[in-house]
């Protein structure tokens, strides 16, 4: 079976090598195809969550999809909803760059097309409305969400099923996660159970557009 070597860039500057791995681990149990090696832009430890930090941000994206490049990568993953710096890499790296929110976003019109988003900020990521249009159901986030840590309490935990749950009730047909940070915790099974709809997690759907572009590139080429 061919392997095929892919860089993940996290948007969020950690010491901590589990929770900079985390992402890469999933692809590599979902895709086994894809060998991920990770790193994590400098000097953003709140990573990228407003225009302010998105600006301060891009450039560093940017500059890390050209040393993976140059390194040999054979495709890069800016795991982050948000998709930072992904349209500047294209420009800059002959190599594919793949966004986890465009990915999301593409996937879940494969489930339906009431689409609602589900995350833990109030807007809408980019990429989810560039391929969503006029098509979203609804965006929301649970009560008192406002950060991965809180989805790992009782109570944030029943607010993002709540707000699954009246999605559904508003006519949303898919559920697409706007955080990868609930990939980490992996919360779209547990969301599919209470509401009987497919909730798209962003890892899984960036390992998959990974995969399915390079087996694309790879076709093209013999």
């Amino acid at each position: 079976m061919k392997k095929y070597r892919v860089g993940l860039i996290r948007v969020l500057t950690t010491d901590d090598t589990q929770l900079m791995q985390m992402h890469g681990a999933l692809i590599e149990q979902y895709f086994p195809m894809l060998q991920v090696e990770s790193r994590c832009i400098p000097d953003q430890p709140e990573g990228i969550h407003d225009d302010q930090s998105m600006a301060l941000g891009v450039p560093k994206v940017v500059a890390m999809a050209k040393e993976m490049w140059q390194e040999g990568f054979d495709a890069i993953i800016v795991s982050c909803a948000g998709d930072p710096g992904v349209a500047q890499a294209r420009q800059a790296v002959p190599i594919p760059v793949i966004g986890a929110g465009e990915s999301t976003a593409a996937l879940c019109m494969f489930y339906g097309s009431h689409p609602a988003v589900l995350g833990i900020t109030e807007d809408v990521p980019a990429g989810y409305r560039r391929v969503f249009g006029d098509h979203i159901v609804d965006n929301a986030r649970g009560k008192g969400v406002e950060s991965v840590l809180d989805l790992m309490t009782p109570q944030g935990y029943s607010a993002t099923v709540e707000q699954a749950q009246r999605q559904k009730q508003l006519g949303a047909d898919v559920i697409a996660l706007s955080c990868t940070g609930m990939s980490s915790i992996q919360i779209a099974p547990a969301l599919e159970r209470e509401t009987g709809l497919p909730v798209l997690d962003p890892v899984m759907c960036e390992g998959l557009m990974t995969l399915f572009e390079l087996i694309r590139k790879d076709a093209r080429t013999e």
